[in-house]
């Protein structure tokens, strides 16, 4: 239960920074990479609130991605502080790896052209590496065996994923 938990929040963000990409972005290749975020992203989404539905638990309110008094570390973004980097706690009551804040997603939302792209790539490889961490653990505490085939999933997606915005960071 707690990796839905963790992991419907997370995967919401990304949602969302993925919308204000296929927006605002005039580069196809990162329209294209925000694109097959959130069509992975929303559905598993769904999956996992199916769960909790079935087990009796809400799934987290939709803000919750933006909760405060989370870590929220990012990456290095220029002109937006993201702390130290993807936070390495559980997710367990105040610590989502790779989480942004509310004030770094605002400020995400403003960004424009180049800045946007560049600042999309930086934070989606630091929240999918918040994700890919997540994932391990479930992979290797979890229980339920549809949540560890989600987390394997996440786990191959995200990596090839993270490979890719690295590939389309070095070109900028």
């Amino acid at each position: 239960m707690a990796f839905a938990r963790m992991m419907i929040p997370h995967h919401r963000q990304a949602v969302r920074m993925s919308k204000v990409v296929l927006a605002g972005s005039g580069d196809a290749r990162v329209r294209t990479l925000a694109g097959q975020i959130e069509k992975a992203q929303a559905p598993e989404i769904r999956t996992m609130t199916g769960w909790l539905k079935r087990w009796g638990a809400e799934a987290p309110p939709e803000n919750g991605g933006d909760m405060p008094g989370m870590n929220h570390g990012g990456g290095d973004m220029p002109g937006m502080d993201h702390g130290s980097g993807p936070s390495q706690g559980t997710g367990s009551g105040g610590d989502m790896p790779g989480m942004m804040s509310g004030k770094e997603m605002a400020a995400f939302g403003e960004l424009k052209g180049a800045e946007l792209d560049r600042g999309f790539l930086t934070m989606m490889i630091a929240h999918h590496e918040g994700a890919v961490t997540m994932a391990r653990q479930e992979q290797a505490k979890g229980a339920y065996g549809p949540a560890k085939s989600l987390a394997d999933a996440i786990v191959r997606t995200q990596q090839a994923e993270i490979a890719q915005m690295r590939t389309l960071l070095k070109k900028r």
